[in-house]
């Protein structure tokens, strides 16, 4: 039960049912989902197992996502790294920062996780105007921990075959390569054999000048 919408397959002519395994999907429009439809109702009268899944599915700027809450948390912050006579500087970026073509971009990703994980896939998108300043994949170790970095066309994927309690920090650089107002995307974490163990973080818009 979806709300108040009882779903019998037998009397929705709609639903077709996968013989033998008795699979089927109900899907809902924008315009016919209600809040009253977060209220699930699931009663079993046979014996046996049942499983199944239910989800929202909707599509939203990059840009104008939260952080997920979820045990597993994700910061994401950009710097534009500055060199001075006293050395290195990294200014973060926000809505009142001026970054111009050229500038050397620090991304810095803090996850914190409750719990050891394994097989662990972690995706940083990145803005259409920035480019990786490091372009070859390696297996890198850093603070007790190993991952293989890996540079594609829109975003730098880390795999970790094994990833114990705690805080960690990855750090790369990109360039700041073409002039516009751009959505840097979200930083996703998702636990391959256990995908329920998931997270991201926000969304973050940049200005190039």
């Amino acid at each position: 039960k979806i709300g108040n919408t009882h779903i019998d397959p037998a009397k929705m002519p709609e639903i077709k049912t996968e013989a033998g395994t008795g699979y089927f999907k109900k899907s809902w429009t924008a315009d016919e989902i209600t809040p009253k439809m977060g209220e699930v109702t699931i009663t079993k009268k046979g014996k046996g197992i049942a499983w199944g899944a239910l989800y929202w599915q909707y599509f939203e700027d990059l840009d104008k996502i939260t952080n997920a809450k979820t045990p597993v948390s994700i910061t994401k912050e950009l710097f534009v790294r500055k060199f001075t006579d006293t050395g290195e500087i990294l200014e973060k970026i926000d809505a009142e920062t001026k970054v111009k073509t050229g500038d050397l971009i620090r991304v810095r990703i803090e996850i914190k996780v409750d719990r050891p994980m394994e097989f662990v896939h972690l995706k940083d998108m990145r803005a259409g105007g920035f480019e990786p300043v490091n372009v070859l994949s390696t297996y890198k170790w850093q603070d007790g921990l190993g991952y293989y970095e890996a540079t594609g066309d829109t975003a730098t994927n880390f795999f970790i075959d094994y990833l114990p309690k705690g805080v960690y920090v990855f750090e790369y650089d990109l360039r700041a390569n073409n002039a516009g107002n751009y959505s840097n995307g979200i930083t996703q974490l998702q636990c391959m054999y256990a995908p329920e163990f998931s997270s991201h973080s926000k969304g973050v818009r940049v200005k190039i000048n």
